[in-house]
């Protein structure tokens, strides 16, 4: 309802819906990477390029190494990947 008026307003989108929105598409706010969209760096300088998107790493490709980082031990990693809590990527 607001949408070409001079109020000052922004939609409330959804992750499917964002990338698709006429201001984000515009302004260049998402890229596409090996199929997958993720935001584009931000913020964007002129003097200043940002460095382009990367690839994503699969869902669990680093469980193992953020749960050690965060002070469980390889015995309780491993109890929360046996009991199905924790999931790793099939190529990790």
């Amino acid at each position: 309802m607001l949408e070409g008026t001079d109020a000052c307003f922004a939609p409330v989108l959804s992750l499917d819906e964002a990338p698709h929105h006429p201001h984000n598409r515009a302004r260049g706010n998402f890229a596409e990477v090996d199929g997958i969209v993720q935001p584009a760096p931000a913020p964007r300088f002129s003097a200043t390029p940002a460095a382009s998107c990367q690839p994503v790493s699969p869902p669990g490709a680093h469980s193992r190494v953020l749960l050690a980082e965060v002070g469980l031990d390889p015995e309780e990693i491993d109890g929360l990947f046996a009991q199905g809590v924790v999931h790793e990527a099939a190529d990790a």
